[in-house]
């Protein structure tokens, strides 16, 4: 085969620049890094870690970080001499092999605030699977730029906590100062994913641009949508609507100007995907798709998206392209609707609710859902509740006032309305008789949104939580509607709702906010 634009480092290892997507996957294939699906995606295996790695993940705390860093146990500190050490020795490794990969890239869709990437890697498929998810260029760049972040990702090289000053064998180091990432000892290629929304998370601010961790997608008049959400909520599903068009699955930023996607991708969670649920993910999944730990069948390689043998969190990789219903710009106007969703076990959140500007920042601080589909290494396999600030708490390094902040400012000067959209469990808690509510429910209730539907709906007040649940929305069963009228069992739902509002009234302790944004969360009655 004949390679493109080859580098060489030294005489016996070649570096391969700017393959295409098809090189890539050759390269993948004649590597055994992979097998080609039936439907034509690059199907790979990350072994143990099947998700990201929180505990192994490390800020270079120097002058730049120091006071702008929240120190916590998700942005833990490394000094200086550690990641220069560790870099030295990555580089040294990859230089070595006989083959790696590296390719320019960048992250941001912004006239003047786009990041240049640099990606290097000893595996082709990590190569393509960054190709798909950051931002291509439309001239192939060859060289370092101002401005420019490295990523140097070695994956077989295994870490040694007690010399190199992490935590295991695997490590993530963000160096803010030098615009360098290193990643060791993970084959998750999300890591490299992640790494660069904490960058974008950290510089952006100071431009007065809101980071998000949503999906956003615009209808036929450029009414835009915004759908904040962990994994698993339900951002790339809802956002790919057959009716309106993607901008993005899960990062951008807003801005005086508008909002804009940090990437150029799409990376879906495929534990039982449907065509007939969800035709747009579907049919991205083709060649040049990269498909995470997904089963095949033996005889047909067909996709088994129900087996989670490997990991529940199983994952599709593929450009923006491959979602023929998009924005062009990769941008959007200000935003019409902002939905916040959430994932319920409690089963007594409402499938919808109108919140207030301070109710906005009192759940968005909160970031309320459900852990699902073991995105993090050493969450397990259960379903558990969680609060993550800012609907992404382990991406954001500055503390959470900055970005809550930012979110009243941009609600201040659009006309959006906010909701709360629960994607989670009714008339019982998960695992205890509820049961979740439909795609095809969610999707009606996300219509009545952006297509202004609520703004003439009827609204009463749930109890406990004083939020405004409308009394209808087309086609949805109007008992859905409250969550107190889908339970049998009365006085279990009151026990439940005590429960999940003492969670919320602890949690929101540690936040120092006015006073009516404190009163807009629920109550004990």
């Amino acid at each position: 085969m004949v390679v493109s634009m080859n580098e060489v480092i030294n005489m016996q290892s070649i570096n391969h620049l700017n393959l295409t997507a098809e090189e890539l996957v050759n390269m993948a294939l004649a590597r055994n890094e992979g097998e080609l699906a039936s439907n034509g995606a690059l199907v790979v295996t990350t072994g143990l870690r099947t998700g990201r790695s929180p505990k192994d993940r490390f800020i270079v705390r120097d002058e730049t970080t120091e006071t702008k860093v929240d120190w916590n146990t998700t942005n833990q500190p490394l000094s200086s001499e550690k990641f220069n050490a560790l870099w030295q020795k990555a580089e040294a490794y990859l230089n070595e092999k006989d083959t790696s990969f590296t390719t320019y890239l960048s992250v941001g869709a912004h006239d003047s605030l786009g990041i240049p990437v640099k990606v290097r890697t000893e595996l082709a498929w990590h190569i393509l699977f960054v190709t798909n998810l950051f931002i291509r260029p439309e001239t192939p760049i060859t060289s370092d730029q101002t401005h420019q972040w490295t990523i140097l990702n070695t994956p077989s090289l295994q870490t040694n906590a007690a010399v190199d000053g992490v935590n295991s064998d695997a490590a993530v180091i963000l160096n803010f100062s030098e615009r360098r990432i290193l990643i060791c000892g993970t084959y998750y290629a999300g890591e490299m994913k992640k790494a660069m929304f904490s960058v974008l998370n950290f510089i952006l601010p100071e431009h007065d641009i809101l980071p998000m961790h949503c999906a956003a997608n615009a209808g036929k008049d450029g009414d835009t949508a915004l759908f904040f959400g962990l994994s698993g909520t339900g951002k790339t599903t809802l956002s790919a609507d057959p009716a309106r068009f993607l901008i993005g699955d899960d990062e951008h930023g807003w801005g005086e100007d508008g909002i804009f996607n940090f990437e150029g991708g799409c990376y879906a969670k495929c534990i039982d995907l449907s065509q007939e649920r969800e035709p747009l993910i579907w049919n991205a999944i083709q060649y040049g798709s990269v498909l995470e730990n997904v089963v095949l069948n033996e005889e047909t390689k067909t996709p088994d998206y129900a087996d989670t043998s490997l990991t529940q969190n199983t994952r599709a990789a593929y450009p923006r392209e491959f979602i023929p219903q998009r924005v062009e710009s990769n941008r959007g106007k200000q935003p019409h609707s902002v939905l916040f969703l959430t994932c319920d076990l409690f089963g007594v959140l409402p499938p919808v609710a109108r919140l207030t500007p301070e109710q906005a920042a009192y759940y968005f601080l909160s970031g309320y859902t459900a852990l699902v589909g073991s995105t993090e290494v050493g969450q397990g396999s259960g379903i558990k509740p969680t609060f993550s600030t800012c609907f992404g708490a382990p991406f954001f390094p500055r503390p959470p006032a900055v970005y809550a902040e930012l979110l009243m400012k941009r609600l201040r000067h659009s006309d959006a309305e906010v909701y709360l959209v629960n994607t989670g469990w009714t008339g019982g808690a998960h695992g205890e008789g509820g049961q979740r509510f439909s795609i095809p429910t969610t999707r009606a209730i996300v219509t009545a949104i952006v297509n202004d539907d609520l703004k003439q709906a009827q609204f009463e007040k749930l109890p406990g939580f004083n939020l405004d649940i409308p009394m209808a929305v087309n086609d949805v069963e109007s008992a859905l509607l409250n969550p107190c009228k889908t339970w049998n069992d009365k006085s279990l739902h009151q026990a439940n709702t005590k429960q999940l509002i003492s969670l919320f009234i602890e949690n929101f302790k540690r936040f120092a906010v006015s006073d009516a944004i404190k009163q807009a969360g629920p109550t004990m009655e």
